[in-house]
């Protein structure tokens, strides 16, 4: 049995996104038994030149919204870039993960050769889907959501590999 499109990139994407929210929900936590200002943290980054908590959140979730709308053939939502609260972020990966799950399995199956072009900094990059999908997508939305994660775990959030991996 293969793997299809839609199980290689819809159930792990909903998984991690779900792990994303219950680490801002042990960081939200976090900041309140340390009396810290949330915007601390949501603000934080690892190194000067490197984007903070907020845009690594971001970024995650504009990564697997825009890989589900471009292989089905639907437009990719917009959203702002607003985000100043825990609440705010969760809300955001929520509305990703409703959009994810909205996409029909048969509108991802089957798109392993769609020819996928994004503009990255100016440049245009063509994509099979499949390549799109293992070789660009997942790999960025794991390294900003591993970002966000670490971001978290340097300001002192008592984080473990299992928050990580998420709850099966």
């Amino acid at each position: 049995m293969q793997l299809s499109m839609y199980q290689a990139a819809v159930p792990a994407s909903i998984h991690t996104l779900k792990a994303l929210s219950a680490i801002l929900d042990k960081a939200a936590s976090h900041c309140e038994t340390h009396k810290i200002d949330p915007t601390v943290l949501i603000n934080s980054r690892l190194y000067p030149n490197m984007f903070p908590l907020a845009r690594q959140v971001q970024i995650a979730a504009d990564l697997v919204k825009g890989m589900a709308a471009r292989l089905s053939g639907k437009d990719v939502p917009s959203y702002a870039d607003t985000e100043a609260t825990f609440a705010d972020l969760k809300a955001r990966i929520a509305k990703t993960a409703d959009f994810i799950q909205s996409i029909p399995q048969t509108a991802l199956d089957g798109t392993e050769d769609k020819e996928i072009i994004l503009k990255v900094g100016g440049n245009e990059m063509k994509f099979a889907g499949r390549d799109y999908l293992i070789s660009f997508v997942l790999p960025n939305f794991y390294f900003h959501v591993t970002t966000a994660y670490a971001i978290l775990r340097h300001c002192g959030v008592e984080l473990g590999k299992k928050d990580f991996l998420g709850a099966n």
